[in-house]
């Protein structure tokens, strides 16, 4: 049975997040006050619906998917690129491949304890998050 990932999370760590932008060609400014921010997940999960949000005192994401179903993802905000995306459950793990312009791009997010992961990945570089439930 695939993990319940719903609520609302506060970022606790950030592990290489420098990288993973300098990947996605995200401007010095940008990437700069990013480091700075303490993001918020406000997830909500119906099943296999998922809506995504997050949110910072500096921009707000959001997005929503059906697990096993691509859909077209505008990441404006973020690096403002447009990709294929198809979120999978890989056992207690959701797992999001992007197809676009750059290369093995995507992310995961899973529980351990009380506390909800995240990797982000693209081009080889990789930033691991971590949350804790508000």
């Amino acid at each position: 049975m695939p993990a319940d990932l719903s609520g609302t999370w506060n970022l606790l760590s950030s592990d290489n997040l420098e990288g993973y932008m300098l990947a996605l060609d995200i401007d010095f400014a940008t990437r700069k006050i990013a480091k700075l921010l303490k993001p918020q997940k406000v997830i909500e999960q119906n099943g296999d619906s998922f809506t995504i949000h997050t949110n910072s005192s500096f921009r707000n994401y959001l997005v929503k998917f059906k697990v096993g179903e691509e859909f077209d993802e505008d990441n404006k905000g973020l690096d403002n690129r447009k990709c294929k995306s198809l979120v999978i459950w890989d056992n207690d793990r959701l797992t999001c491949v992007q197809k676009g312009e750059k290369k093995n791009r995507g992310w995961t997010h899973w529980i351990e304890g009380d506390q909800l992961h995240l990797e982000m990945f693209c081009e080889g570089q990789v930033c691991k998050q971590t949350f804790q439930r508000a």
